[in-house]
Formats: C-alpha cells, structure tokens, sequence
C-alpha cells in the first residue's frame, strides 16, 4: 500500500507505462529510469492493457479463494441467532454442531461477532444500554475476605544460577549437567492474605499437597490471630486438589464461616493474593540474584515483614497493612523472622 507521497502512486505508474505503450520506449529502459525491476514494470503494462485505469490501483492481498472460510449460511445464522435469541459464541458453536451437523470452533465464532459488531451485549441492546457492570469484591472488615494461593518457582542451586553466572556460563552447564542426576525441584510460595488489611503471610515450602497446605493455613491463623483477626469469615481459593480435598474441608470448617472457590480457569476472581504474588516477584524473588536457595528463602521473610509494617500500600492510603488493624504497627511482635 503506498503513501500519498510516493513516487510511484498510480499516477506514477500510469507515467511509467505511457512511457512503454505510447512512447514505444523498451521496458528495461523505462524500469530502469523509474528505479523499478522489470517484471513489476511489465505486470503493470499487462495490467493496464486488461483493465484500464483500474488496474494500476492497489488491491487487496487477501487470496480470491478461501476453503476454510465460513459459508454465507453460518454468518447468516450466527447473527440472527445472536440478534433474536442473544446466545453466546459457545451456544452458537453447540447449536451449528447439533442441529445443522456444522463443526465450528467457539473461537472463530467470537472472531466472526467482533466483525459483525455483536461482541458486546450493548451491541444488541435496543437502546445500547450495559445491562453489565463490573463486579467489586470488598472486605467490610479484617477477616471478612481471607485469600488463599499457592505459587510454584524453580529452586537455586548451591552457588547461584544463570542470573549470577550468566546464561551460558561454564557453572550453569556444569550445573545442569550435575542435575541430570538429581533435580533441584521447585519451591511452593504459599500465600494468604487479608481483603481488608491487605495483611499477609507467605512461607516456602517442599509440595502444595493437603496436608502442608492444612499445617500453613493453621500457622497462618496464628499470625492473623496476632494481630487481631481472630475469626475468617469467608476464605477464598482456586481448585487446586490441595484446596479441594476433603482433608482440608475437615481442618478448616471449624474455623472459616465459608469456603469459596473460584470459577476454573478465572484467576481475577481471586485478584487480591495473585497480585500480591506478582508484587512479591517484582520486589523479592527477581528484585537481585541469589547464590542459593536458603539465601532466597530468608530474603522472602525480611520482604514479608517489610511489606506488612513498612511498604506503603495504595489500598491503605498509602500506609502498611498493618496500619489498618486496631493493634498497630508498634503493638504487634512477629516471630515470622
């Protein structure tokens, strides 16, 4: 596609094939004076001589034919069905396949909705109105929200990895070759923290089975405890089979008024502790190389007594988590680290 500047726009082009159709000039001449190749000149020529004027304009690149395309009949159905009935792109692709024996992937019906303009519910509203507005998960007080995750990190060997040695270093191909034998294995953050502190508590572990899930959200309690949230009203966690087993039913009943797991696959639902997950990351994990494992572990206490008593936090107006609580900062001891 050319630009309004360019020297060769179809009034550029015309010129040039004057030059060889009225002029009888030869066309290596004339694409040589215009800095072009031959061939582009002469498809230009035989492009002109069938079409015209038209044929100097630019056209579209797609291909004229397309055999996975959807037919007429499917475009046809999939917006009448969204206009009268408003189903979703995954009830569209089930019907296709149900009742017209049509296989069409939900994906490329959502594709085909964003190019209709029916994306959105207020696209097939009369008046264009949002009949949806955004949830907002708040936590009216301390242990009225309690979230609950579990984040998996590669271990550091003894010594430090590629971010001490550098990626390709003699140490780290010794390394990986020393692990052929015996794998360094992983490290499970596990996580809990307050909706309406934002007070948390993070300890490294071996595995993110049951039973080390059920000991950290007992020790868990105990440090909540400490600093004045006593009773969990509602604790929010993903599917994981650590969080679904009925072990972990058993040893939390009796201490949380209810149990609430988010949809699969919708980590938002559970936004409060994945983004101190990633502040976590940012800030202590990848914040400077570390020579082992052991270095980083205690890193990760200094950081988690740091972020509940020291770092500002923007939902507790720029103050520590701690500040919201009614023991206070200079009230509370930890035995965290």
């Amino acid at each position: 596609m050319h630009h309004r500047n360019a020297p060769l726009t179809p009034v550029g082009r015309q010129r040039a094939v004057d030059q060889v159709i009225d002029s009888g000039r030869p066309i290596a001449h004339v694409a040589s004076e215009f800095r072009i190749a031959r061939t582009t000149l002469s498809k230009w020529v035989a492009r002109y001589r069938e079409h015209g004027d038209a044929g100097l304009k630019d056209h579209s690149s797609a291909p004229a034919n397309r055999p996975s395309r959807l037919p007429v009949w499917v475009l046809e159905k999939v917006e009448h069905w969204r206009r009268k009935h408003k189903w979703s792109a995954r009830r569209i692709a089930r019907e296709l396949a149900d009742a017209h024996g049509f296989a069409c992937a939900v994906r490329t019906v959502t594709r085909w909705l964003d190019r209709l303009g029916l994306n959105r519910l207020r696209d097939i509203t009369p008046d264009g109105e949002n009949l949806r507005s955004p949830g907002k998960i708040t936590a009216r007080y301390p242990g009225h929200m309690v979230h609950m995750d579990v984040k998996k990190v590669g271990q550091i060997p003894d010594g430090g990895g590629w971010r001490v040695h550098g990626r390709g270093s003699e140490q780290v191909l010794a390394g990986k070759r020393a692990r052929k034998q015996e794998k360094v294995g992983y490290t499970y953050l596990h996580s809990i923290e307050d909706g309406f502190s934002r007070l948390s508590y993070t300890e490294p572990l071996e595995d993110e089975k049951a039973t080390t899930t059920i000991g950290f959200f007992h020790r868990a309690r105990v440090f909540f405890a400490e600093h004045g949230i006593t009773r969990i009203t509602r604790l929010v966690t993903d599917n994981g089979p650590n969080y679904t087993a009925s072990a972990f039913s058993r040893s939390t009943c009796a201490f949380i008024s209810r149990h609430q797991r988010t949809r699969v696959y919708t980590p938002r639902h559970n936004g409060k502790i994945e983004r101190y997950q990633r502040i976590l990351a940012d800030e202590c994990l990848y914040a400077r190389p570390y020579a082992s494992e052991a270095e980083r572990r205690e890193a990760i206490a200094v950081w988690v007594h740091h972020y509940n008593y020291h770092r500002p936090h923007t939902a507790c107006g720029d103050q520590p988590p701690a500040s919201r609580l009614h023991t206070g900062v200079d009230n509370v001891m930890t035995n965290y680290i």
